[in-house]
């Protein structure tokens, strides 16, 4: 567990953010401190892998736990980020056979979204800001030492477009999947989207550098149809079916790998049986696994969620039709922790804050450049 007091982002301390940093990077930005590069390694790998700071150079920022909710083996927390901002993450069980065997972590990559999804929580919030990479991996600590949970997978299905902020998303992957550090291999992490194709494309050459061709994609299509996706999706408008099935075609996927196409089940909006065949139509050419989410709906949802009897319907002609199709299970409904559930309505549409200036690192003057793979 750490030493370290809880601390709100943004002060000005003079410290080295370490959750923020790669081994490589944190290790040049050390000795350029005067720290030797073999005592600056060993604390990086005591600030990961055991929770605390042995040194006084740098920080773990330790945020404030809001809240911690839990229902059944899942668990949300919320993180004090200041400014009456809060990251939300939920820590989810993956049952083997019997029992459970390993757990997820899906993080937020913002507070609040821009996207304005009809069926998500977040996107009732607006976006408030963008998270930092390390932000995003305090998440990952705070539930590895502070909730003492065993993280196998990360999924970046929290509050937030990663694709919005992809910066820092992918620099958090960089620190998540580093040896020295979280060692999380980068075929248990995910990115989701929601279709921004220019975001699509970025990864898609990120994937193609040493070390991360593993990482998998997830695409939240909802619709089997442009009309009924751009009354659910905003995005559409801007980047219709045809564009992002284009994006997905030309993604260098694994011979050995697949989308993960997420499709949230509506009650009398998307899931008819003519949705069904027109959706597996579309998803034809696409190398993909049909994620089926029954709705979960969100505070003054004007939809309820599916019957039991509609999912499996809805399924049963997915795979009639060829398609590969897996159902998502809903975990943590009754505290607001289930897909698109995510988001504080105290902090709905605030106006937005950009997050404080990260203050990189010099060497001789020259700011250490982040890491690239």
């Amino acid at each position: 567990m750490s030493s370290i007091a809880p601390r709100r982002t943004g002060e000005d301390d003079g410290l080295l953010d370490i959750l923020g940093m790669t081994s490589t990077e944190f290790v040049e930005a050390s000795h350029a401190l005067g720290v030797p590069r073999g005592r600056a390694m060993q604390s990086y790998r005591t600030a990961f892998r055991e929770g605390r700071a042995d040194g006084n150079w740098f920080r773990i920022d330790d945020h404030s736990m809001n809240r911690r909710e839990v229902e059944g083996e899942t668990t949300k927390f919320t993180l004090d980020i200041g400014e009456d901002h809060e990251t939300e993450s939920v820590v989810i069980p993956m049952r083997g056979r019997r029992q459970v065997t390993t757990r997820t972590l899906c993080v937020s990559s913002q507070v609040g979204c821009a996207m304005g999804c009809g069926f998500c929580e977040t996107a009732q919030m607006g976006l408030i800001r963008n998270l930092s990479a390390g932000q995003i991996v305090s998440q990952w600590w705070a539930a590895t030492h502070r909730l003492e949970a065993t993280i196998k997978n990360i999924v970046f299905m929290g509050m937030g477009e990663p694709m919005d902020n992809l910066d820092e998303v992918l620099q958090a992957i960089r620190i998540l999947t580093d040896h020295n550090g979280p060692g999380v291999a980068c075929a248990n992490i995910t990115i989701s989207t929601v279709g921004r194709v220019d975001g699509i494309r970025r990864v898609a050459d990120f994937v193609k550098q040493p070390g991360f061709h593993r990482m998998n994609l997830a695409i939240s299509v909802n619709a089997p149809n442009d009309r009924i996706r751009s009354e659910l999706m905003p995005i559409n408008r801007a980047a219709d079916m045809a564009m992002l099935k284009e994006a997905l075609l030309d993604y260098p996927l694994r011979s050995s790998s697949a989308f993960c196409v997420e499709y949230v089940l509506i009650p009398g909006v998307n899931d008819a049986d003519e949705h069904c065949d027109e959706l597996c139509r579309w998803l034809e050419p696409i190398r993909c696994s049909l994620n089926v989410i029954p709705y979960n709906p969100r505070r003054d949802s004007p939809w309820p969620a599916p019957e039991e009897d509609d999912v499996e319907r809805f399924i049963v002609r997915a795979i009639e039709n060829g398609q590969f199709v897996k159902r998502r299970g809903t975990k943590g409904r009754d505290v607001m922790a289930a897909c698109g559930q995510l988001g504080n309505p105290a902090i709905r549409r605030r106006r937005r804050v950009e997050p404080p200036a990260v203050v990189q690192p010099e060497i001789n003057g020259t700011p250490i450049r982040r890491e690239e793979p």
